[in-house]
């Protein structure tokens, strides 16, 4: 008895060379490290995902590679803990839309040992805040044994890219930026990292929050780009970007202040600052939404008398360090270049 052999019609040769054509027209389009199509077959492509919701009101979006920075002690891991349990628990922060479903959350904790989160969720480390299992916080194993032949930095993204897989995290919050690469505020050094970072969100379809520093940075100047360490480069290859910013005249109030954004115009631009101040209301740590302002209100307003030290410090800094450039000059106290500038001419 012979074996009957299975039936190929017309409908499946028609599907198989169809296919075949695809795969051949798409390598037609690779050409080295480039895609190369029409700007219509891009759009028809386009059309075929989905809109980008919101994370985090227009800050940050589904699919963006997004940097939230601010100086220390600002509350950067404050805010970005309570976008992690907005999103794992479904439900958004008061003064910030939620558009995405409920969700599971990787949140890499480089700062804080499980105690000291345990106590921002507790009240003396009792009667503790629950988290979504949704939500789910990494911090470094210190009796992890590193491969033979493997550099730390090769075995953490590593390690970073096998907690995506296993989890199937589509959200990433990686609380700081330093740790997976020193000294970002150099270029050379944060090329890389935002390359890595861009290709991790393509290859899993990944929406990421990476926070970072900002060097010392004179608080009567409104924030801008220029203030994240290591900007040009962390900037450029950002789709979006908010920093957080002190109130000089309140201590506890902090603004949120929009510095890029692709899938929305600015909103919070420096007339229309987030404010907020932060609290704790029984046993989690957050921020809480007061109202919208203007980012003049809350910076230090300069008297005659301040700029005249710093004047006076830029003189005596460049006397005792001829060789400093203006850029370092501009770091160690506090300022701009362009002051560094000004003062060193009117003083020559």
């Amino acid at each position: 008895m012979g074996i009957e052999k299975s039936k190929i019609g017309i409908p499946e040769i028609l599907l198989e060379t169809e296919s075949h054509i695809k795969a051949f027209n798409d390598k037609k389009e690779d050409k080295g490290i480039f895609k190369v199509k029409p700007a219509n077959k891009w759009i028809e492509e386009a059309k075929t995902r989905p809109i980008p919701k919101k994370l985090f009101g227009e800050l940050w979006f589904e699919n963006e590679l997004c940097i939230m920075f601010a100086d220390t002690n600002l509350g950067k891991s404050i805010l970005a803990v309570q976008i992690s349990n907005s999103i794992s628990k479904g439900y958004f922060i008061n003064g910030f839309k939620l558009e995405a479903e409920k969700q599971s959350v990787l949140y890499f904790d480089f700062e804080l040992s499980d105690k000291q989160f345990e106590n921002r969720y507790s009240i003396n480390f009792e009667q503790h805040y629950i988290f979504d299992n949704d939500f789910i916080r990494v911090e470094i194993n210190p009796d992890a044994d590193i491969p033979e032949k493997e550099t730390f930095e090769s075995y953490l993204f590593s390690s970073l890219e096998q907690s995506i897989i296993e989890t199937n995290s589509k959200i990433l919050i990686i609380d700081n930026l330093t740790y997976l690469k020193n000294e970002t505020e150099n270029s050379k050094n944060a090329l890389p990292l935002m390359k890595y970072l861009k290709a991790l969100k393509s290859r899993y379809n990944l929406s990421i929050l990476a926070l970072a520093h900002t060097p010392k940075r004179d608080l009567s100047k409104p924030i801008t780009k220029n203030d994240l360490a290591g900007s040009k480069m962390l900037i450029n290859f950002a789709d979006s970007c908010f920093a957080i910013g002190e109130c000089h005249n309140d201590k506890q109030l902090r603004y949120i202040k929009q510095i890029k954004a692709r899938n929305t115009e600015i909103i919070y631009d420096t007339e229309n600052v987030v404010i907020c101040q932060i609290d704790k209301p029984q046993n989690f740590l957050q921020f809480e939404f007061l109202d919208y302002g203007s980012e003049q209100d809350h910076l230090r307003q300069v008297s005659k008398e301040d700029k005249e030290i710093l004047e006076q410090n830029i003189i005596e800094l460049k006397s005792s360090n001829p060789n400093l450039s203006l850029r370092d000059m501009a770091k160690q106290l506090g300022t701009n270049q362009m002051k560094i500038k000004r003062t060193l001419d009117k003083h020559n």
